[in-house]
């Protein structure tokens, strides 16, 4: 086992270099340089960046250690998130450089008006914080586990080991903004995907066979089953696919977090680029975190070690099966690759959240851009105010998650974003596909009703669907019965 000093040294040597990045990218940083980065993002960098963004430590830790139980059907959605990136690309990011947006929900307050445009950021920084708590806690609670709970006689209280992590994304963040991240994120993903190379590698070198070997074992598996066609099951494979265009079209195309960064791009035609080539990366990066889940697996019946259980249901503990074996039994080469690819992970999915939560915070809700009465200094202030604002009540979200999760992680990530994002992907397709005019004052009374109907109805779906089992399709009812809802409030037409 690696000690955890040196654990804890490897990840501040990683930070000081975070912190030297962001020292040097936020020098004469600007409001553009924040918010769009001067709108000069390499293109290639942008799409780098939106890997880490995309995958985070719940892709990580949760996608491997599921695939025990749920084999490679995690692929069945990402297939359906590649279409989901084209519709982005075609129809929502022209839209967004013909507006010229700084944040996307300024689209909702041209359309229909200024409380569906704050309904709409609510709705995002709702999502996000849940998403990235989520995210963060996982990592946050590996590294306390292997690290904080046996560093000292005593252990690190969690809330403490937490608070640090925050701190130190606000360090580097703060100031610099999207123009930071671009390059930051960057190498997170570069460091993130390394992880899983460097793991698979480290596992097959210790069963002593080699990569074709290891790639024949795993698609003879049967873990490594992919497509899934009982339709009363969750994982039926078109409920999958097709919750997995919606879930791309509202987690990436309708979140302020992963366009702010597209935004920043010099032109339309380089983001549609950055799109295509991140769509690509995401399918092969995703079979890769797959794979590895099988030689986990494989690696613990080699080697006769016990996998990680659950004491009082006697149920493997998924979202343990990577750490325990790249920190407890694979060596210190392979904990420490581990370590680097978790680390990677958890800045890269934490830290832009803080910049775009601030984004709309600032323009959307709070409207501090469009106050004329403030100088830019004072803006300046506020803004950096809501910045570390939203990591205090980043910091109070993980302590609930800790509380309150008992499932593999990219379960409950992917749930909650069904119910805080359906509401969105109604608002934009109402906005987009009709002609429809909202009373605005009653839209965020039909985007709160949607989400309550849905969990009412998933709740007791046995009462309701007998043995059909309600899946990633949740999002695409949501939407559906938000949708229905916005429209019994449509405005009289006029000629």
């Amino acid at each position: 086992m690696i000690s955890p000093l040196v654990i804890i040294g490897f990840i501040i040597c990683y930070f000081l270099i975070l912190l030297v990045m962001g020292y040097v990218t936020s020098r004469k940083a600007s409001s553009s340089s924040y918010f769009l980065g001067n709108k000069s993002s390499p293109w290639i960098m942008v799409a780098l960046g939106m890997i880490g963004d995309s995958l985070s430590g719940v892709t990580y830790i949760s996608v491997p250690g599921k695939v025990g139980t749920a084999h490679f059907s995690y692929l069945q959605i990402v297939l359906g998130y590649f279409v989901g990136y084209f519709i982005i690309s075609h129809i929502l990011l022209p839209l967004y450089y013909r507006l010229n947006l700084t944040s996307i929900y300024e689209y909702l307050l041209s359309r229909f008006g200024k409380v569906t445009q704050k309904t709409g950021s609510l709705f995002f920084i709702i999502s996000r914080l849940l998403g990235a708590g989520g995210r963060l806690y996982l990592a946050a609670s590996v590294i306390q586990f292997f690290v904080f709970d046996n560093l000292f006689e005593h252990h690190v209280p969690f809330a403490l080991s937490v608070s640090l992590i925050l701190f130190l994304m606000l360090l580097y963040t703060y100031k610099g903004g999207i123009k930071t991240l671009v390059y930051t994120d960057t190498i997170q993903s570069l460091f993130l995907v390394l992880g899983v190379v460097l793991s698979i590698i480290a596992i097959t070198s210790q069963m002593d066979i080699s990569l074709f070997e290891a790639t024949k074992r795993v698609c003879s598996s049967d873990m490594s089953e992919s497509f899934f066609f009982d339709f009363k099951k969750s994982n039926f494979f078109f409920k999958d696919f097709i919750g997995g265009i919606f879930t791309a079209v509202a987690m990436t195309g309708l979140d302020q977090n992963m366009m702010q960064k597209n935004l920043s791009c010099r032109s339309l035609p380089e983001a549609q680029k950055n799109i295509f080539w991140f769509s690509i990366s995401m399918v092969v990066v995703t079979v890769f975190f797959l794979a590895l889940g099988v030689l986990l697996y494989m690696y613990y019946d080699f080697a006769h070690i016990a996998l990680p259980i659950n004491a009082e249901t006697g149920a493997v503990i998924t979202d343990r099966v990577f750490p325990n074996l790249a920190l407890n039994h694979l060596g210190a080469f392979s904990g420490l690759v581990f370590i680097l690819g978790l680390t990677a992970a958890t800045f890269s999915s934490a830290d832009s959240v803080l910049t775009t939560l601030t984004t709309s915070a600032y323009i959307d809700v709070l409207g501090i851009d469009q106050n004329n009465k403030l100088t830019e200094k004072k803006k300046t202030r506020y803004r950096t105010l809501i910045h570390v604002g939203f990591t205090v009540v980043l910091w109070l979200i993980i302590l609930v998650f800790k509380e309150l999760n008992k499932s593999a992680l990219i379960d409950t990530i992917l749930i909650v974003a069904s119910y805080t994002y359906g509401p969105l992907l109604a608002l934009f397709m109402i906005g987009l596909f009709t002609k429809v005019n909202l009373r605005d004052k009653w839209v965020p009374l039909a985007c709160v009703s949607g989400p309550i109907l849905c969990y009412l109805m998933s709740l007791n779906s046995k009462a309701i669907f007998g043995d059909y089992q309600i899946g990633l399709e949740l999002i695409i009812m949501n939407a559906l019965i938000t949708g229905a809802l916005l429209l019994l409030l449509k405005k009289p037409a006029t000629n």
